[in-house]
C-alpha cells in the first residue's frame, strides 16, 4: 500500500482497521517532504518529531471516532500554533510562536490530527502565486517553473505533491480555492462565520475564511465536520447546526439547477480551461442536474471592489506589526517613530507595503467617500446580485481562475495582472458565500485545470454533494504531478 497515494479518509480508514498506524503515517509523510521540500519549498516549519511523537502517543490510545483520526496534515503559516514558529512568511514576525493555539487547532488535535508542521505562502497571504514569501517562492509540483497559485500554495503544493494528506488554508478572496486549481487538489472555501478565524492572522477580517485542501469533496467534508461551529472568541462565528457533511454526501444531482454565469466565461478566458469547465456542466447533467446560462454583470466591478476593501482591512489590520510588542525589529534607531519606520520598511516585503499604501490611501481624508465607502456599497449590491442568483439556482458554476498556472516570475512583474487572475473566485468572498476549486482537466501541457462550483450562504452541503458528484463519475482528482493515480 502506498500511503501517499491515498485520500485522507483511505489513509483513515486504514488506520482505523489496524492496516496502518499512525506512525507509519507519520514516516512515509516525513519521506515524502524529505523527497520534495527541496524541490517545492512547500514547508517554513517542519515539526517532524514533534509529529512522530503525537503519531505514537495516539497509538498507545483509542481512536477518537474521528474519520481522520492519526492522518498527518499540516497548517497554514498565518495560523497560530502554540510554541511552533508561525510567520506569516514575513520577515517582521521572525521567530514568533504564539502562547496559544487556534480554534481550529484545537478542534483538530482533540480529533486525533498530527501536525507536521508549518506551510509556506504569500507574505501575509497578499498574493496569487505564493512568491511574495521572506523564505523563497513555492513551486508547483506539476512544474517547478510554475507557481503554485497563492495565498496557500504551500497548503496545495504540499498535498499535491503527498506530503500531508490533507491542509489548512485561509482564503480571502480565492487563496484556497485558486492554488488548489493550480496544484490539481479540491479546495472548500466555506461560508464566511462557520469556521472560527480565532487565531487566524488577519489579512481582511471581513473577507478571512479558513478551510480545508485535500485531494477530494469527500475529505474536504470529513474536514470541516471538525472545524466548523460557533465560537464565543470569534465574534463573526455563526450559531447553528453543523456536522453530518461527509454522511449526507450523496452525489444525488437529480434536479440540482446549475446556473452559467456567462459574464465569467468571455474575454481573457483560456480555451482550454472554457472547454474543460464546461465538461463539468455535462458530467453534472448526465446525473441529472438541469444547466442554464445567465447574465451576472456585476463581475466587472469585482476586482476593484474587493482589492479596496482588502487592502484597506489589512492597513489597519497590519498597524500591529511594530518591532515592539513581538517579532523582529530593526537596529539602530533613534526614536519611536525611526523604529516604526525602519521595522516596517526592513520588515514587510513589497506587496505588503504596497497594500498598505493603497489601503491607508483609501482610507484618508478626503478619499474614504469617493473609495472605501463607494466600494463597501458596491459589495453590497454585488452581494444582492448573487443572492438573486441564488433564487433561481441551486449553485453556479465558474472557472477558478482564467489561466493554468504562470510561470514564476510573471505575475510578479506585473501586479494587475495577479489582481485580475483573481476575478472568478473574489465575489465569493465579497458575499460570504461557500465555494469549491476542485480538478477537471488538464491543459495541452499538462497543468491541472480547477472548477469552481459556487453555493447560497449555508450551502456547503450542496456545493460539496455536487462536487463530489462529479468526482464520483470522473478521475481528475486521483492524478498526482508524476502522472500516478492518488487512489
Amino acid at each position: 500500500m502506498e500511503l501517499t497515494k491515498l485520500t485522507a479518509l483511505e489513509l483513515g480508514k486504514a488506520i482505523q482497521t489496524g492496516q496502518v498506524s499512525p506512525a507509519e503515517a507519520v514516516q512515509a509523510a516525513r519521506a515524502a517532504i524529505a523527497a520534495h521540500q527541496g524541490e517545492n519549498n512547500a514547508f517554513i516549519t517542519v515539526t517532524a518529531d514533534a509529529a512522530l511523537e503525537r503519531a505514537r502517543t495516539l497509538t498507545a490510545g483509542k481512536a477518537a471516532g474521528s474519520p481522520l483520526w492519526g492522518v498527518p496534515m499540516a497548517f497554514k503559516d498565518n495560523i497560530c500554533t502554540r510554541g511552533v514558529k508561525t510567520s506569516c512568511a514575513s520577515k517582521i514576525l521572525g521567530d514568533f510562536a504564539p502562547p496559544y493555539d487556534a480554534t481550529v487547532v484545537e478542534k483538530l488535535t482533540g480529533a486525533g490530527a498530527v501536525s507536521l508542521g508549518k506551510l509556506n505562502m504569500d507574505e501575509f497571504a497578499m498574493g496569487s502565486t505564493s512568491e511574495t514569501s521572506f523564505y523563497g517562492a513555492v513551486k508547483n509540483p506539476w512544474d517547478l517553473t510554475r507557481a503554485p497559485g497563492g495565498s496557500s500554495g504551500g497548503a496545495a503544493a504540499a498535498v499535491a505533491a503527498g506530503e500531508v494528506w490533507y491542509a489548512i488554508g485561509s482564503d480571502t478572496g480565492g487563496s484556497i480555492r485558486q492554488p488548489a486549481a493550480y496544484c490539481g487538489v479540491t479546495g472548500m472555501k466555506p461560508t464566511y462565520g462557520t469556521v472560527s478565524r480565532y487565531g487566524l492572522i488577519a489579512y481582511a477580517s471581513s473577507l478571512d475564511q479558513m478551510g480545508p485542501i485535500a485531494r477530494s469533496a469527500a475529505d474536504c467534508a470529513a474536514v470541516l465536520d471538525l472545524i466548523q461551529g460557533r465560537d464565543s472568541r470569534d465574534g463573526t462565528s455563526l450559531p447553528g447546526e453543523y456536522g453530518n457533511l461527509l454522511a449526507s454526501l450523496t452525489g444525488d444531482v437529480k434536479g440540482l439547477k446549475i446556473g452559467i454565469p456567462a459574464d465569467c466565461f468571455g474575454e481573457g478566458l483560456d480555451p482550454e480551461v472554457r472547454k474543460a469547465v464546461l465538461a463539468v456542466a455535462d458530467v453534472l447533467k448526465g446525473r441529472g442536474a438541469t444547466v442554464e446560462e445567465f447574465s451576472l454583470p456585476v463581475m466587472e466591478y469585482v476586482v476593484p471592489t474587493y482589492y479596496i476593501i482588502a487592502c484597506a482591512e489589512a492597513s489597519s489590520n497590519l498597524s500591529r506589526f511594530d518591532g515592539v510588542k513581538y517579532g523582529w525589529r530593526a537596529e539602530d534607531y533613534e526614536d519611536l517613530t525611526d523604529l516604526y519606520n525602519k521595522t516596517r520598511t526592513q520588515g514587510f516585503g513589497r506587496e505588503v507595503q504596497r497594500r498598505i499604501l493603497l489601503g491607508t490611501f483609501v482610507l484618508s481624508t478626503g478619499y474614504y467617500d469617493a473609495y472605501y465607502k463607494k466600494a463597501l456599497q458596491v459589495k453590497a449590491v454585488i452581494k444582492k446580485a448573487y443572492d438573486e442568483a441564488f433564487e433561481k439556482y441551486d449553485v453556479l458554476l465558474t472557472p477558478v481562475s482564467p489561466t493554468t498556472a504562470p510561470r514564476l516570475g510573471e505575475s510578479l512583474s506585473d501586479p494587475l495582472k495577479m489582481y485580475l487572475s483573481d476575478i472568478d473566485t473574489v465575489p465569493v468572498n465579497l458575499a460570504g458565500l461557500p465555494g469549491i476549486s476542485f480538478p477537471c482537466g488538464l491543459d495541452g501541457q499538462g497543468l491541472p485545470i480547477g472548477a469552481q462550483l459556487i453555493g447560497p450562504a449555508l450551502g456547503d452541503l450542496t456545493v460539496l454533494n455536487a462536487a463530489h458528484a462529479f468526482q464520483l463519475e470522473t478521475d481528475h482528482h486521483k492524478q498526482t504531478p508524476k502522472g500516478g493515480d492518488a487512489a
